[in-house]
């Protein structure tokens, strides 16, 4: 597998705002937000596109504004 300097930063990026949904789900007690901060944070180990960790880190970072529980 290649790593490149676009998908190790997207990668970052992503894990990062997935850390800041994982805490905010732990602390209110909410399983979306908790859920989508874990696969944010794992997700990239497991893609090796660039567009791809967008595509789905996008998704991943919108549903828990879409889903309400």
């Amino acid at each position: 597998m290649k790593m490149d300097t676009g998908l190790l930063l997207w990668g970052l990026l992503f894990s990062s705002i997935g850390l800041g949904y994982f805490i905010y789900g732990k602390r209110q007690q909410a399983p979306i937000p908790l859920v989508c901060g874990l696969a944010l944070m794992v997700f990239p180990y497991f893609v090796s596109s660039a567009w791809t960790v967008v595509l789905v880190g996008t998704g991943l970072m919108a549903i828990p504004y879409f889903v309400r529980l």
